[in-house]
């Protein structure tokens, strides 16, 4: 994606002008962002998908004030009539499993993919939503069927109603509202609060949604992972005390020992490759419910792809994916990181691969990782 280049997916901006105008700013609606867009499958395609344990699907109905939470699989005599009002399927990670869904989060990749989470598809009856509520994260509201209206507005009170199975807003006052037609798309800073309710039915949105983590729960991930790495080696240092006197107070923990354990802690936290190459075992890590299926044999002349369930990433030093570091350097290092960029390597580049880089890349087809037989340009 040309980054400097005016689209109609960012209503005439280019991603450089939407980044730094409204990306975590100030919200933006797009008329026609993608005029003639289809969703990225049928309802009855989506009702079964929904049957599966591999797909992560929740069921809310509205009934006046009630509200019900379900979650999946679901049998399709599991869903409401279609005439029923008031009743909303969810089904996160769409891209995971269809096609057109992941070429439609694709289309975002002008945001990194270390912050590109996943998207997710709401199917709605007339009258049918998830009540106000309030996100982390940033997310672009796209509508592909159907009519949705959205009211927004910047909320400062985020007490919930503690009667329901979902979080909604106690108290939710809008600034804005919108009626979204196909093609059309809301994109809405973290913290906005927001309420969509579809209109006669049918309803489509998909959901574009960026990871946010906190800084506890990634910091946590990071020092978990470099920890797991480094498995204490036989000629691990052992603790000594060859001075330690008689104690008369047993209970106290002795200032040499903590000081030896807080300098075996330092040693994690100040050596940043350890650190860096964690961080990125970490997020470039599949989805929960992600299982690769056996892949081909061995690479053939074409080239190749990106599984769509894959998340690869790089750093300075190194490549990671699905949760795997790798080192490359020179002309290998230059086509990882296109395979990385582009989700695809052609013909061309492939052949001019190390013959460790090509075994490599056959070691991912055999794991279902990619896949021959792309297109892609040179």
């Amino acid at each position: 994606m040309d980054i400097t280049r005016a689209t109609p997916l960012l209503g005439g901006l280019s991603a450089q002008q939407f980044m730094r105008r409204h990306w975590q700013k100030t919200p933006l609606v797009i008329r026609e962002a993608m005029a003639g867009v289809t969703p990225p499958l049928t309802r009855a395609a989506l009702f079964a998908l929904v049957q599966s344990d591999e797909v992560e699907s929740r069921l809310v109905v509205r009934n006046g004030d009630g509200w019900a939470l379900k979650h999946g699989p679901f049998l399709r005599r599991a869903l409401p009539p279609l005439a029923q009002a008031g009743w909303t399927l969810l089904v996160q990670g769409l891209d995971l499993h269809v096609d057109a869904a992941r070429a439609l989060l694709d289309r975002f990749r002008f945001v990194p993919d270390a912050r590109l989470d996943d998207l997710m598809l709401s199917y709605a009856s007339d009258g049918g939503g998830v009540g106000a509520h309030v996100d982390s994260y940033d997310v672009f509201l796209l509508q592909v069927h159907g009519r949705r209206r959205w009211r927004i507005g910047r909320q400062h009170e985020l007490t919930l109603r503690a009667d329901l199975p979902l979080k909604i807003l106690a108290h939710f006052t809008a600034e804005q509202e919108f009626v979204l037609d196909p093609g059309d798309m809301l994109y809405l800073p973290p913290r906005w609060a927001h309420e969509g309710v579809a209109i006669g039915g049918d309803c489509m949105t998909c959901s574009i949604g960026l990871r946010a983590p906190g800084r506890f729960e990634i910091g946590q991930a990071v020092l978990q992972r470099a920890l797991d790495a480094n498995d204490a080696p036989d000629s691990d240092v052992l603790y000594r005390d060859r001075q330690q006197p008689a104690s008369p107070t047993p209970g106290r923990i002795p200032a040499g020992l903590e000081a030896f354990a807080l300098d075996a802690v330092a040693r994690f936290t100040h050596d940043p490759q350890a650190l860096a190459c964690a961080l990125g075992e970490v997020l470039s890590e599949p989805k929960p419910r992600v299982v690769f299926g056996t892949g081909e044999a061995a690479l053939a002349g074409a080239g190749v792809r990106l599984d769509r369930r894959s998340r690869m990433l790089y750093d300075e030093r190194r490549i990671y994916l699905n949760g795997e570091s790798y080192s490359a350097s020179g002309r290998d290092r230059v086509a990882m990181r296109r395979l990385a960029d582009e989700r695809c390597l052609g013909a061309l580049e492939l052949a001019r691969l190390s013959a460790g880089a090509r075994e490599l890349l056959g070691e991912w087809a055999a794991a279902g990782w990619l896949h021959n037989g792309a297109e892609c340009k040179e």
